[in-house]
């Protein structure tokens, strides 16, 4: 296994273990869905966590993303890692959270102005094009509503990102919910190029399920009594997807050339998890 694999792997587990040791006291705090909800900074920082080891350990070749009218594109990798891995420690020690959400979210639109929409015109009719530039979007749309939730109360500015960082949420689940109903052989949660493995049980029940939980999700996020269960619904079954089926798919890739692929829809799914849970912030 490459040092790249070991490294975006140990840094997610690191953040896990140290996420979920500083989470207690707020997770005993909650009750009911809120106890769900209170992990999604955590998990939000384990996806980061593995994505700044990979903008680290693999400078060079994801600098070759970066728009070639940008100057200095290996600095630029470096930073966005930097940025990430300062992200993931403000998440899980709890501090300066609404800053650190508020730039997080600018850094993912960043990416959706700089590297998706100049591309829009070349790949219109390319699903996996809009599957990655809505993605992205709903990244950032978490982190407004986790940011939005910390505005001091009363404040417009706060209920402006809540909501409308839950509305990209609620949208980016049904888009996906689609997907999932018309091409239910793609791996799901995240549904991008792979293909289901052929030793996966019921493929297209599995896409189904997922389908109608992000379907539901998405409209019970638009209904502010539902908001939070939506949200935690949804990011359970992320969750428990990450874990039961793209965990498997990386431990059968580990010693392969796929390892590093195998690790990413592992932080990806989990990063979306993350967001799903991050949009039940902010709700009564």
């Amino acid at each position: 296994m490459s040092l790249l694999t070991w490294g975006m792997i140990g840094a997610g587990i690191a953040v896990l273990v140290a996420g979920l040791f500083l989470v207690r006291a707020r997770f005993a705090a909650a009750s009911g869905a809120g106890r769900v909800l209170v992990l999604g900074p955590v998990f939000e920082a384990v996806a980061l966590a593995i994505f700044a080891a990979e903008h680290f350990l693999a400078a060079r070749d994801l600098s070759a993303i970066v728009p070639r009218w940008i100057p200095g594109a290996l600095f630029w990798t470096y930073f966005v890692g930097a940025a990430l891995l300062a992200a993931a420690i403000s998440f899980i020690t709890w501090r300066y959270v609404r800053w650190s959400a508020s730039l997080l979210a600018v850094l993912f639109l960043i990416f959706v102005a700089t590297i998706h929409l100049p591309n829009l015109t070349k790949h219109l009719h390319e699903r996996l094009f809009w599957t990655i530039a809505v993605r992205e979007t709903a990244f950032a749309g978490g982190a407004m509503v986790l940011a939005g939730s910390l505005w001091p109360r009363g404040r417009s500015a706060g209920t402006t990102l809540i909501l409308l960082g839950r509305f990209v949420v609620a949208c980016t689940f049904v888009f996906y919910a689609i997907q999932h109903f018309l091409f239910p052989l793609f791996v799901p949660g995240v549904p991008l190029g792979k293909m289901t493995p052929a030793w996966v049980p019921a493929p297209t029940l599995l896409a189904y399920i997922v389908g109608i939980t992000l379907l539901v999700a998405g409209v019970g996020l638009t209904i502010r009594r539902n908001g939070r269960t939506a949200a935690a619904i949804a990011g359970t079954v992320l969750l428990l997807l990450t874990i039961f089926f793209y965990v498997p798919i990386l431990l059968l890739e580990i010693r392969s050339p796929l390892a590093v692929e195998g690790v990413n829809y592992v932080g990806d799914t989990f990063l979306f998890a993350a967001t799903a849970l991050l949009a039940g912030f902010g709700a009564d």
